[in-house]
This record gives structure tokens, C-alpha cells and sequence, in this order.
């Protein structure tokens, strides 16, 4: 059932995300859903289904996200240093 199949990827997005330490955007690429969903998934669904899942989860993500600008400084810093290498 769709409800089956949801509850599926919930628990794979979980384990996926805790395994490799990942992003919403990561996950969400690698199995081909939005970020919306992935967020959804593991901010409403996953909590219903494994409370403790749900917060080991919630603490990666928060993670990412406080580090989040620190990486978007970095991916801006190495693009600049790129651009005048080729100078």
C-alpha cells in the first residue's frame, strides 16, 4: 500500500541520513524526492513512527544546518579562488 511504501522510505531516509551524516538536499538527491519531502518525512512522519529515530535524526540535520553557512562560505571562497587562477 502507499502507506507501506511511505513508512519504507521514511525509515531508509533515516537510516541514509545517520549513516553518512548527510544533508536534507543529500538525501533528497539520492533517493530522487524533494527536499520538501525529505524534510516532511523526517519532521512529521518519522517522529509518528520512531520517536527515538526521529530525534537522533533531528540532531544531524540541526547540525548540518549550523554548519551550513560555513560550507556555503566555503563553496563561494573556492569559486573565487578558481576564478583567478585563471586570470
Amino acid at each position: 500500500s502507499l502507506k507501506d511504501y511511505i513508512e519504507e522510505r521514511v525509515f531508509e531516509i533515516a537510516d541514509y541520513i545517520l549513516e553518512n551524516n548527510c544533508t536534507v538536499r543529500a538525501a533528497a538527491k539520492k533517493f530522487e524526492v524533494s527536499k520538501s519531502t525529505v524534510h516532511k518525512d523526517m519532521v512529521e512522519r518519522l517522529p509518528a513512527l520512531s520517536a527515538g529515530l526521529a530525534e537522533e535524526v533531528r540532531i544531524v540535520l540541526n547540525e548540518n544546518k549550523a554548519e551550513r553557512h560555513i560550507r556555503g562560505g566555503l563553496a563561494t571562497k573556492a569559486k573565487y579562488e578558481m576564478k583567478k587562477c585563471g586570470n
